[in-house]
């Protein structure tokens, strides 16, 4: 199971917030360049950067500082946030970024995921899944519905996107312990590939993550906190994938 470092970007700073409130927001970083290389250089084969401020006002307003990481590590990027229709997708893949991540986009419009698949293809396309008591949550997790989050896998698989970022709101940034049974459920759904996100507090968790078969895993607040030792839960995971094979 490959293990993520998370940047996320609010202002051009590195930030966390707590359960995905705005008006409880920490400030790791003001240098989310130094941020990206610090974890590059602990270890880390990915990055996954969300625009926090894009989620929210619905198009990408981090972008340079998302194309300066491209330019400057060796390791494949995502991003996420306020990505929403095809132009903002292709700035985001000529900034360097290798998948895009769509949440609002995939529940409203299933045509742009349907293309982006098309012209980019399904290794290049993450639908992120967010979800607050089961249910899809939706602008930068502003906005609540009424829709499944298993649902919405289904849908978007039927499509043929085949990677999914599960993220727990009411866990993110909290330091607890991830929805193992909410992301067990979506990755026993059908033939897709789960990225667990949200509450992951120790080594010991990603590890049941990993059990579980998801197939990597975001950490957040842990890494930044010191909860977690990024190279050692890298290093670790490396020893779980060759003890299952």
């Amino acid at each position: 199971m490959e293990v993520i470092p998370a940047i996320d970007l609010r202002g051009g700073k590195c930030v966390r917030l707590y359960q995905g409130d705005y008006a409880q927001e920490t400030v790791y970083s003001d240098d989310p360049l130094d941020t990206a290389l610090h974890w590059v250089d602990m270890g880390a084969t990915r990055l996954h950067i969300v625009d926090l401020d894009g989620a929210r006002e619905g198009k990408p307003a981090n972008l340079p500082a998302v194309e300066s990481i491209a330019s400057s590590v060796n390791v494949p990027l995502h991003l996420g946030g306020g990505i929403r229709d095809m132009a903002t997708a292709r700035a985001a893949i000529d900034a360097g970024v290798n998948r895009i991540m769509l949440g609002t986009a995939a529940f409203e419009d299933a045509d742009l995921i349907a293309a982006l698949l098309s012209d980019y293809g399904p290794e290049s396309v993450i639908v992120g899944v967010d979800a607050r008591d089961g249910k899809v949550a939706l602008r930068g997790w502003t906005e609540g519905t009424g829709a499944l989050a298993a649902d919405l896998v289904a849908d978007m698989a039927a499509l043929g996107v085949v990677r999914f970022l599960y993220t727990d709101i009411s866990r993110d940034g909290t330091l607890t312990e991830p929805n193992f049974d909410g992301v067990g459920a979506l990755v026993n759904q059908g033939d897709t590939r789960i990225i667990a996100a949200g509450g992951i507090a120790t080594v010991a968790q990603l590890e049941r993550l990993a059990q579980i078969g998801a197939e990597a895993a975001i950490v957040g607040r842990a890494i930044y906190t010191g909860d977690i030792d990024l190279r050692n839960a890298i290093q670790e995971s490396t020893r779980w994938t060759e003890n299952a094979d």
